[in-house]
């Protein structure tokens, strides 16, 4: 007689039938997920699909309306974020939330101080940073390290070693790739083979869906609140995720776009900043794009901010429309005609809990007033409606505040605000870093057709294949300067190797 095969483990955390809606919004319509043991579980979908809700709810900030949630095959009841860490589910954001005057064991057991007699025991307290630091690959040194005194890939560890304090097993990580460097999403990468290795399971959330391939055992796909599915990473390509997350098959064609011939409008002669860029040289006509791409470091992201006037430049010139101009300010930049989308949405993009309305008027005000001192509410409520319809944020009207909205909405709305003037110029800083792919191509479509329009466009970003795809002519700067410059059919090999220094001025390989 065979003896009953040993019956399989149940998941670690598992949860059926998940629906939450906050007024007549609908935020999960149905989510299943299971996650096992000592897995690297990716949780991918659109802005808006309800990943964020869903991880909201696992980590008890919010309860589902209906739904149950097992852990250790266990029913249980996650009604709020102290009852999330005492079962062992901890959250890691984007942005790490510790406190940079404090040391790195003060910040691990912020909250859980570990006493001894009624004090804290400073000596255990280092003593279990050390092992929590060797985990997660930091020095032992670090321990009494005031976090302030760390970069940020550094400190996104610290945040690990602090969930993990708690004897998290699992572990979400929102983001936790956006902000770093390619060497230090490898560190990032070392650290999630090693807590996983040691039985923790992750949940990971990212909209870099080709380093999943990378980091994840298994991928769910959630669209429109739902879960569409869940397959092990080996069946599935990028491209098949994405079709997954938008409902549709995928056109990569890129159209070839006729760019008028003209004199520029704006231009960039031996433009220099001391101490990040020099002897920039751009020159951009009406209704075309022209990227500006370089990897970390190289000195394109401060080129933008130079233009919109955030910094005044120590060399050389900025023409608009063959006229020489030194904007000294924003507000001079957007009187000649020039608009910015700064790079980081939140600190410089968005007030968060203003409406709608509010965020696309700032910044407008002598245009929407009356008599110079009474803000037009009708005419500013006009001009929201106008331009939510145009870039096709996803609202239920203009007095819903910002923060409820989704990344790439968020998006939209401050390039509406940039857009509320109409710019001769727009100066892009990475237009769609943090969105999803959906909305990223509804920002290229928007885009193209400012384009169309007749608006110079000139886009700054480290993302190699939206600068390949959306740009006209396409520019890397490397060690502060403007290099080799490309047409439509370039390929992500050539502009690499030339940002890495791989080829000389011609393109030949060097």
């Amino acid at each position: 007689m065979t003896a009953d095969p040993t019956p399989a483990a149940p998941p670690r955390l598992e949860v059926a039938g998940i629906a939450k809606r906050f007024g007549a919004v609908r935020a999960i319509r149905h989510a299943d997920m299971r996650v096992d043991a000592g897995s690297v579980h990716a949780l991918v979908g659109e802005n808006g699909a309800g990943k964020s809700t869903l991880i909201k709810i696992l980590s008890g900030a919010e309860t589902a309306d209906t739904g149950r949630v097992e852990f250790d095959g266990r029913p249980t009841d996650i009604g709020s974020t102290a009852a999330a860490l005492a079962l062992g589910i901890a959250t890691v954001y984007q942005e790490p939330q510790l406190f940079a005057e404090l040391t790195v064991a003060e910040n691990v057991f912020t909250g859980r101080e570990i006493t001894r007699g009624g004090r804290i025991d400073w000596a255990a307290q280092n003593a279990k940073v050390v092992e929590l630091l060797e985990l997660i690959g930091l020095p032992a040194r670090y321990a009494t390290v005031a976090v302030g005194q760390l970069s940020i890939a550094e400190q996104q560890q610290v945040s690990i070693a602090k969930a993990l304090a708690g004897d998290a097993r699992v572990l979400i990580l929102d983001e936790p790739s956006a902000i770093l460097t390619d060497t230090e999403v490898e560190v990032l990468f070392g650290v999630v083979r090693r807590l996983a290795a040691s039985g923790v399971s992750i949940i990971y959330i990212s909209h870099r869906l080709d380093e999943l391939f990378t980091i994840a055992d298994t991928v769910t796909v959630m669209r429109d609140g739902q879960t569409i599915g869940t397959h092990p990473i080996g069946e599935l390509s990028v491209r098949r995720i994405v079709e997954l997350m938008v409902g549709g098959i995928l056109d990569d064609a890129r159209q070839e776009r006729v760019v008028p011939d003209g004199d520029p409008v704006l231009e960039l002669r031996g433009l220099g900043l001391e101490g990040a860029f020099h002897d920039v040289d751009v020159a951009i006509r009406p209704g075309e794009v022209v990227g500006l791409y370089g990897l970390v470091g190289s000195g394109v992201a401060e080129i933008g901010a130079t233009v919109y006037g955030m910094s005044r430049a120590t060399a050389g010139s900025i023409l608009v429309a063959g006229r020489e101009v030194s904007p000294r300010s924003p507000r001079q930049a957007q009187q000649l005609g020039i608009a910015l989308l700064p790079a980081n949405r939140k600190q410089q993009g968005l007030f968060g809990f203003q409406p709608i309305s509010f965020n696309i008027s700032a910044g407008h005000l002598p245009l929407l007033s009356r008599l110079g001192v009474w803000v037009d509410r009708r005419r500013e409520r006009e001009v929201a409606r106008s331009s939510i319809t145009r870039l096709s944020v996803k609202t239920p009207d203009e007095k819903q505040a910002v923060s409820a909205l989704s990344g790439g909405n968020a998006q939209k709305v401050v390039l509406a605000r940039q857009l509320v003037e109409r710019p001769r110029i727009l100066v892009l800083a990475e237009p769609t870093q943090g969105v999803d792919v959906g909305a990223k191509e509804e920002i290229h479509r928007i885009i193209t057709q400012l384009a169309d329009d007749g608006t110079a466009v000139l886009i700054v970003t480290s993302d190699l294949a939206e600068a390949i795809r959306i740009s006209d002519r396409l520019q890397v700067v490397r060690a502060g300067t403007t290099t080799v410059e490309f047409g439509p059919g370039a390929t992500q090999v050539d502009v690499l190797a030339a940002a890495a220094g791989a080829v000389d001025e011609s393109g030949v390989p060097a």
